[in-house]
């Protein structure tokens, strides 16, 4: 038999977050990323008016975006990841204009929110594994003029997270105090994850 019949299922991940894809491939996996077609923000504002609470919106999003890719690579290792960022209860997604983002950092300022960020694995047609992380955040009070500074500082990156910040970049000055793993707050519970894959031997 060929050394071909052996090989290892590929690996898909249903995201086109490149921080997503760089966490995975510097821990040493090997994956195709293949994005997929969601309304996220229909299916986020439908599930919190039915009282789902936000960590598991994300676990949701997260199967969602699993199930899609799957449908169309049904052998591979599909991965589907979302992260949701709450507030006061409130489960919010990436604002969609730089407006919404300054709004959204002044709600922010000086208050402690909660980053759910989940995963999911699906293989051969069926969901196979899941997990969400949570860190907590306290942005420290910041005025008008230094939220508009901020956002002149980073450009279009302020749409490209729920909480307009990479704390892998200058959005760490933002902040007074950070509890959790840091692979959660930039969108994937990478450490369960490749644990996950490991035990699966996707992975050595």
């Amino acid at each position: 038999m060929s050394k071909a019949a052996f090989r290892q299922p590929p690996v898909i991940l249903a995201s086109g977050s490149t921080v997503r894809a760089q966490m995975l491939r510097t821990a040493g996996l090997s994956l195709e990323t293949h994005p997929v077609r969601l309304d996220e923000d229909a299916i986020r504002l439908s599930l919190a008016a039915e009282g789902v609470r936000p960590r598991d919106i994300a676990a949701e999003l997260a199967d969602a975006k699993a199930t899609r890719a799957a449908m169309r690579y049904p052998s591979a290792w599909v991965i589907g990841c979302d992260q949701i960022l709450e507030l006061d209860g409130a489960a919010l997604g990436k604002p969609t204009t730089f407006d919404e983002a300054r709004h959204r950092l002044l709600s922010l300022s000086g208050s402690t929110h909660h980053l759910h960020s989940a995963a999911s694995v699906h293989h051969e047609g069926r969901r196979v594994w899941s997990t969400i992380g949570t860190a907590s955040l306290t942005m420290r009070t910041l005025s008008a003029h230094q939220v508009d500074r901020y956002l002149d500082s980073i450009g279009s990156e302020a749409v490209e997270t729920p909480g307009c910040y990479r704390i892998e970049g200058l959005g760490v000055s933002l902040f007074d105090g950070i509890e959790g793993d840091h692979f959660t707050i930039l969108g994937l519970p990478l450490l369960p994850l490749l644990a996950y894959l490991r035990l699966r031997g996707v992975i050595e």
